[in-house]
């Protein structure tokens, strides 16, 4: 018997044994719905911790050796977690919305708020998403979230991950705060430069103005610089400081519009560390917006603190063949974290609403916080 046809013959036995654990499986999970039945008239918890822990030891100790007791345990806690959200469907109702209805989009001219000044990234972005919208600046991100909850603006554009830093957090966590919605989310490029006054070269310089963001996405070019950095509330204000000063030592890190906004030159072009330095922008809203064609899901949740608790609230997404797209964690009190997670979905498909709803019982806590696409 060559290699080939030994090969198809310990298939055939592979095979043989998925059908025997099948069976064993799905009479495991019809178990498991009579244990919920119960426990559901006794009002009791889904997760028994003693209990798990019973049911994994006793398993790792028919295992042949140390390495088999460690598949074994992992196993038996994938089969625990498929258990649980087996009790969990039969628990709770899948009715509930996971969204309140869509609003229709204001009409007309629409006024959308940025945090900064002319020139800022987020202006720009704002241009790009709304060329003709009116546009509201505010000086801080949180300044954006109160216009757009009080409806003093009908969008807000604001910063929430850069390609090369990461995630925004405080965008995050305002999102929560203020129980706004993402409608929209973008991608724009950042072309950060160094900017001075009129006859300021780079000998002369002594401070750069920018944002910490911006410090941070240029680090490579101003490493082993003598030059004091000083931070702002964002890029274009930077520009605007060392327009301002007449000392003729200062320069700032920014986009060619704040330099022609501004009066300054551009020392050097494309400082960034990475020539693909992007950074993702979301539109915000008080209310929700979303019909068939988007095909994003944005939502928030909190797990309890123990062993496999995110495991298990991942594994619906998993079986309801959702992509991840990401997954960002922040901290909501002591030893306590939020977590923040994007997929590639549309909350008015049944499928993908059931699965959400099944990954919301895992939670201690479960919001959706926007159904939208990508633009640009």
């Amino acid at each position: 018997m060559n290699a080939k046809e030994r090969l198809n013959e310990l298939r055939k036995e592979i095979d043989g044994i998925d059908g025997k654990m099948i069976a064993l499986f799905k009479e495991r999970m019809e178990t498991a719905g009579r244990i919920a039945e119960i426990k559901g008239m006794e009002n009791m918890a889904i997760t028994d911790e003693s209990r798990e822990r019973q049911v994994v030891e006793r398993a790792m100790a028919l295992a042949a050796d140390e390495a088999q007791r460690g598949e074994v345990a992992l196993l038996m806690r994938s089969i625990i977690a498929i258990s649980k959200e087996r009790q969990r469907k039969t628990l709770f109702p899948s009715e509930w919305p996971l969204l309140p209805p869509p609003r229709k989009p204001p009409g007309g001219r629409v006024t959308c708020a940025f945090q900064g000044v002319p020139g800022a990234w987020s202006e720009q972005a704002l241009a790009a998403l709304f060329p003709e919208a009116e546009k509201l600046p505010v000086e801080f991100f949180e300044d954006l979230f109160v216009a757009v909850r009080e409806k003093r603006a009908d969008y807000g554009v604001v910063a929430i991950e850069n390609s090369k830093t990461g995630a925004i957090g405080e965008t995050y966590d305002l999102l929560r705060k203020y129980g706004c919605f993402i409608v929209a989310r973008t991608w724009i490029d950042i072309r950060h430069c160094l900017l001075a006054p009129a006859g300021v070269e780079r000998s002369d310089i002594r401070e750069v103005f920018s944002h910490s963001e911006g410090f941070r996405q240029c680090a490579k070019f101003l490493r082993g610089k003598s030059w004091d950095l000083t931070a702002c509330r964002n890029t274009a204000v930077a520009a605007e400081t060392a327009a301002a000063d007449k000392g003729g030592k200062t320069a700032a890190i920014g986009s060619r519009r704040a330099a022609e906004l501004n009066g300054l030159r551009v020392l050097v072009p494309d400082i960034m560390d990475s020539a693909e330095n992007r950074t993702s922008f979301v539109v915000i809203s008080p209310e929700p917006e979303y019909d068939e064609s988007d095909e994003l899901i944005s939502f928030t949740f909190s797990t309890e603190h123990r062993s496999g608790a995110l495991c298990e609230m991942l594994l619906p997404l998993m079986a309801g063949g959702m992509n991840l797209l990401q997954l960002e964690s922040r901290p909501s009190g002591a030893g306590k974290y939020r977590f923040f997670a994007e997929v590639r979905a549309n909350i008015l498909d049944e499928r993908a609403a059931a699965t959400l709803r099944h990954a919301a019982s895992a939670c201690e806590y479960f919001e959706v916080i926007g159904c939208y696409s990508m633009r640009g």
